[in-house]
């Protein structure tokens, strides 16, 4: 089945007047596999400028996750299962945090500070919270809350990418798979990308739950009772089109015999 139209979700507001802050692609995949990609966009809503940064800071990695929706719509396509994005930087707001942890809005990324993020009062905080994080998780949730009520629900899976290089540590991991307490999902994938012995696969590599990157799973997978999976690509091997379709065509397989055998 080729991917079906995209369409929307989430309604626009005045922080996101371009467009909904949340996309659904493929949305009657028939897979059990709900794809998302949070960090899809480096995409500012008109209101916020630039945040007073360069357009060189805003290609790279403190925007966005650069590579992580071409490998998702490459897995939606090849497994044929419904995948929803956001449409907004994480610079705005990050949608895989709790929007009351210190880092849901960042003042400083990695090394960058983001001026427009500075001494933001609690209005704007609270604008940013409903019309971004409870606009994108809202939308996913009644998806979801529709696929699992249909009986087409069985797993979660997020699509990220990392640097090479954080902090100036070099990272030796290809890929990462991140999980908690539910650890089938992340093992099955592992021994297949295992198969490849060049492959080095860091479990909760590069990131792990204990850095609060396991939000939007823990809220829509373990909530529901599904099994989990957060995948960490290194960003230099999908940052062309070739590399992200090989990626997914490397995952794709693996993911569906893991989520058929749980």
């Amino acid at each position: 089945m080729t991917q079906a139209s995209r369409v929307t979700a989430g309604m626009p507001s005045a922080a996101t007047a371009e467009q909904p802050v949340a996309a659904v692609d493929n949305s009657q995949g028939r897979s059990p596999i709900l794809l998302i990609c949070e960090h899809a966009s480096n995409r500012l809503p008109a209101r916020y400028g630039t945040l007073g940064l360069t357009s060189s800071e805003l290609e790279s990695h403190i925007a966005w996750d650069p590579g992580a929706l071409g490998v998702a719509r490459e897995l939606s396509r090849l497994l044929d299962a419904p995948l929803i994005h956001a449409t907004v930087s994480r610079l705005v707001l990050d949608l895989n945090r709790e929007p009351s942890a210190p880092d849901s809005i960042w003042t400083l990324s990695e090394r960058t500070t983001v001026p427009g993020n500075l001494d933001l009062d609690a209005t704007e905080r609270a604008t940013r919270v409903r019309e971004v994080y409870e606009a994108f998780h809202g939308a996913v949730d009644a998806f979801a809350n529709a696929r699992q009520a249909a009986g087409q629900l069985g797993a979660v899976v997020s699509i990220h990418s990392f640097t090479p290089v954080y902090r100036d540590v070099k990272r030796p991991w290809q890929i990462g798979l991140i999980f908690d307490r539910d650890e089938r999902y992340a093992q099955s994938v592992e021994a297949g990308l295992k198969q490849d012995p060049a492959l080095i696969v860091g479990m909760n590599e590069p990131y792990s739950p204990a850095d609060r990157v396991f939000h939007t799973l823990e809220r829509h997978a373990e909530r529901r009772g599904l099994p989990p999976l957060m995948i960490e690509i290194r960003n230099d091997l999908i940052r062309t089109q070739d590399g992200q379709a090989s990626w997914a065509h490397r995952l794709a397989p693996l993911l569906r015999e893991g989520a058929r055998t749980l």
